[in-house]
């Protein structure tokens, strides 16, 4: 019996610090770090904020200078994360996103927010980013991972199987924030959520869909341009 699971690394920058994204709002350096050392569960990797469509594991975190700096592994076992990994190497697909609730934010004179604590949830690979500067670096090739350990990344054995591969062959950068997320998510295509509404949307437009046992709670995620709602629903047709 062959135990071996195809992985590919990647890693980029999910969020970037003193920058306006398409809203006029800005995330203040170390927003993250409460939120990264107090949850549970893993932040989720998806795609397109679809909390359906998990494609792989964020493994680390860190807020560097210019903004929240993560690494992962996309898990190949499923059509569509093949999928989101050729369409990455091809150069198709190089944008990062953030989903998360606004735990501290206070608004500016233009009705922007600065965003100085955000509770994060999840961070998908995206067509569209908010943030114009959230983008992946790197996107490595296909590899074999043999190993399984049981617990959450970068944690000592305990009871929930995952795989572990071991983090990705580069080295940490500093302030590294590897506390994996609690349950529940948000999605930031660049949007940054605020409080208090009900029947979420990602920022590219799409509606998130309640109702389902892994379902997100109530946000409010922003959406941009009707373009990019259409493109959210257009992909939202293409099959796995």
């Amino acid at each position: 019996m062959n135990n071996t699971t195809l992985i590919a690394d990647i890693e980029g920058y999910a969020s970037v610090f003193h920058t306006s994204d398409m809203n006029g709002d800005i995330v203040a350096p170390g927003a993250f770090k409460a939120s990264l050392t107090r949850r549970a569960a893993p932040v989720r990797m998806l795609y397109q904020h679809a909390a359906d469509t998990p494609i792989g594991r964020w493994i680390s975190f860190v807020e560097d200078r210019r903004g929240l700096f993560v690494r992962g592994e996309i898990i190949l076992s499923s059509p569509k994360a093949r999928e989101v990994h050729a369409l990455l190497r091809g150069g198709a697909l190089d944008g990062l996103s953030i989903g998360y609730q606004a735990a501290k934010a206070r608004k500016g004179p233009l009705g922007a927010r600065r965003i100085t604590e955000a509770d994060l949830w999840e961070v998908s690979i995206v067509t569209f980013p908010m943030a114009s500067a959230a983008r992946i670096t790197h996107i490595g090739p296909a590899r074999e991972c043999a190993q399984i350990y049981f617990g959450p990344p970068l944690r000592p054995a305990r009871e929930s199987a995952q795989i572990e591969c071991g983090p990705p062959s580069r080295p940490a950068r500093e302030g590294a924030q590897t506390e994996p997320a609690r349950e529940g998510a948000q999605p930031e295509n660049g949007s940054y959520s605020r409080p208090g509404r009900e029947g979420a949307q990602t920022e590219n437009g799409s509606q998130m869909r309640p109702g389902r046992a892994s379902a997100f709670p109530p946000t409010d995620v922003r959406h941009f341009a009707d373009a990019l709602r259409s493109a959210a629903k257009i992909a939202s047709t293409m099959t796995a």
